[in-house]
């Protein structure tokens, strides 16, 4: 019986690795196979290969070169970063009042804002040019920053409420007779514990704000002011039949880069916060 138990595990192990195993090649795949791609030239880019039959880096150098790769680069760095700054900064505050401060229609509030999230880009696009002109914020970065933030504000004040919600009331009574302010409570106390959680939602705000498409070339139209995918969607080759393919992929492989960095630096903080408050204890 025992023997059978053990045979019973062994298999339930093999079909645990090797459906993990299948799983990460089927995601990883692409990736390895746009850097398969990005370092060739000529024919080989028509050829089908899986394993990497010559290391040519021209194409990384005409990505950041030549075809102002680079210069993108740092416009999505700015904008990704203002976004991630000010919806952290909203987020915070708007969910502790909507966490600690008891008020008439908190519940349809807080249902509001989440169906706001729902609403698709496209549906709202013709509002938030208008707004963006009226602003004077056209062909610049900040239409960009004030977009993408009134698109990550709901997700991002639905999930901090929710975490907030978890923490003690205790610990925001006693600050209170210790005479701390508001702010005081919210930057000292709150903002520490919920460092897991404000680190998922800023990273998913980071990530929202890097790869949108729709609004960054709607609302900008200099080249160099130009986020990375509007970059690598305005890729041309030497005539209209000719597409750089090595150089899109190097692109490509450019800006997936610091998104991988990021999650890998702070895998342990994304894993803690999205279970952060799932069992209490």
């Amino acid at each position: 019986m025992s023997l059978k138990l053990q045979r019973q595990k062994m298999a339930q192990r093999v079909l645990i690795f090797t459906s993990a195993a299948l799983a990460c090649i089927i995601c990883l795949f692409p990736f390895y196979y746009a850097i398969l791609t990005s370092l060739r030239s000529g024919q080989n880019l028509f050829r089908v290969g899986w394993l990497p039959n010559e290391m040519n880096w021209g194409n990384y150098v005409t990505a950041l070169m030549d075809s102002g790769i680079a210069r993108s680069l740092l416009n999505s760095a700015i904008v990704a970063t203002l976004t991630v700054g000010l919806c952290l900064l909203v987020s915070i505050t708007a969910a502790f009042a909507l966490a600690r401060i008891g008020f008439r229609g908190r519940k349809y509030l807080l249902f509001t804002i989440l169906c706001v999230s729902m609403f698709p880009q496209i549906a709202v696009l013709s509002g938030m040019f208008e707004l963006v002109r009226f602003m004077g914020l056209y062909d610049s970065l900040g239409a960009l920053v004030l977009s993408y933030t009134t698109f990550s504000l709901p997700f991002t004040i639905w999930v901090l409420t929710t975490f907030m919600k978890a923490i003690p009331t205790e610990l925001e009574e006693a600050a209170i007779v210790d005479g701390a302010s508001t702010w005081t409570i919210i930057s000292r106390i709150f903002a520490p514990i919920m460092g897991p959680s404000l680190v998922t939602t800023g990273l998913l705000a980071f990530i929202g704000a890097w790869n949108e498409f729709m609004f960054a070339l709607t609302f900008v139209i200099s080249s160099g002011k130009r986020t990375v995918p509007v970059a690598i969607g305005m890729l041309q080759g030497s005539s209209q039949y000719e597409l750089p393919w090595g150089t899109i992929m190097a692109s490509s492989v450019i800006v997936t880069l610091p998104i991988v960095a990021l999650v890998l630096i702070f895998q342990r903080r994304i894993v803690s916060g999205l279970t952060h408050g799932a069992v209490k204890g």
